[in-house]
């Protein structure tokens, strides 16, 4: 059996009867260094919290540490919802 089992004219037919619409000239598209601001203002907020329960930052074990780190993370989730 070296037959073709789909006829020729059924087979040309391959296009689809959807609507596409263009894509928009003016989308919005993130500079290349917001990735990376997101990432690093996430990292920096989990690292000062686990110093600051370690002892290791300037100050001791500081309730403002934990105010600037949790800052840090919500400053990077603002930065993450205009990311496109």
């Amino acid at each position: 059996m070296s037959g073709r089992t789909t006829p020729q004219a059924e087979r040309a037919h391959t296009r689809s009867d959807r609507y596409t619409p263009p894509i928009p000239k003016n989308t919005k598209v993130s500079p290349k260094w917001m990735g990376g601001l997101i990432i690093g203002l996430f990292v920096v907020g989990v690292l000062v919290i686990i110093l600051n329960y370690a002892g290791v930052l300037p100050g001791g074990v500081s309730n403002w540490w934990l105010v600037g780190a949790i800052g840090s993370i919500f400053a990077g989730l603002m930065v993450a919802t205009r990311y496109h």
